[in-house]
């Protein structure tokens, strides 16, 4: 028997391209609501209790008012929102940080946010191996496509075309700096300096570090063996995700670079990622790699 799957945000920019991915797959069946349906609260209340898993491609707010829809369900639920994403009671959705097992019993999973899933990459290892101190006043500069913002920013730049390059986040309270600090174990949340330029999809995370800052074995970083690091106007979908060490000639700076597609591993990748684990199926199927 097919899995029922209800995506809930299946028109925004995430869950379209998780639908497009399972076209075809036979392991799952889709419940689809209509047009007329798609802000009833009623119709979803009804899709949410039939699926065994939902996913939930929605703002904030409306994730949470989701998973208030589905109590008394049994429902599983993935939420690519960054509503639950250190709430108590949710698995944290990054396999290869939180492990397959946590999330392959998890009723309730967070998908993490494009940025942090860069950033952790780097940094969470080198925190739990002691190498860099919890209390390390990290920053981090990174740099998206603009699909990232939704459909509200992709209107944008598609409209303005003369927009070369947008800075964001000025106030410094970016809503990825909580799970940035959880998952990396540090002290304080880092200095986050995000950035989106007119290509669709694509993300360079981009963290500077001085070696006076870690133990010394971390002396032995190589390079990355690049002269640059390119984010491409017709990038294909891709779930991989690239790690890059860069240090200079003496050893003393090093700048780690996660290169991945905030919407292949940083989105709606991950959450498919994520939909093959709780399912018991292979973990990369349905994934572009």
């Amino acid at each position: 028997m097919p899995i029922r799957l209800f995506i809930d945000g299946a028109a925004g920019t995430t869950g379209l391209e998780i639908r497009e991915r399972l076209q075809g797959r036979d392991e799952f069946e889709l419940l689809v609501l209509d047009d007329a349906q798609r802000k009833d609260e009623a119709a979803r209340r009804d899709a949410l209790h039939a699926a065994d898993i939902a996913i939930l491609c929605l703002p904030d707010d409306a994730a949470k008012d989701a998973v208030k829809l589905a109590e008394g369900s049994g429902t599983r639920i993935i939420d690519a929102s960054s509503a639950h994403r250190v709430a108590d009671g949710w698995t944290y959705g990054f396999p290869e940080l939180i492990g397959q097992d946590k999330i392959a019993n998890a009723q309730f999973v967070s998908n993490p946010g494009c940025y942090p899933t860069g950033f952790l990459a780097l940094v969470a290892p080198l925190v739990r191996a002691g190498l860099l101190p919890a209390d390390w006043p990290c920053t981090v500069n990174a740099v998206s496509g603009y699909s990232g913002g939704g459909n509200a920013l992709i209107d944008r730049f598609e409209r303005d075309t003369d927009i070369a390059f947008r800075a964001y986040g000025l106030r410094m309270g970016h809503k990825h700096l909580a799970e940035m600090q959880v998952y990396a174990g540090l002290a304080y949340p880092p200095v986050f300096s995000p950035a989106v330029v007119p290509a669709f999809r694509g993300m360079i995370v981009d963290v500077p570090l001085p070696l006076a800052a870690a133990n010394g074995a971390m002396i032995t970083f190589a390079n990355g063996g690049f002269d640059e690091e390119l984010l491409r106007k017709d990038a294909a979908i891709e779930d991989t995700m690239a790690l890059y060490c860069y240090a200079n000639a003496d050893n003393t700076q090093v700048r780690l670079i996660a290169h991945l597609d905030n919407l292949g591993k940083g989105a709606s990748g991950a959450a498919i990622q994520n939909l093959n684990i709780m399912c018991g199926l292979p973990e990369t199927t349905g994934l572009r790699l």
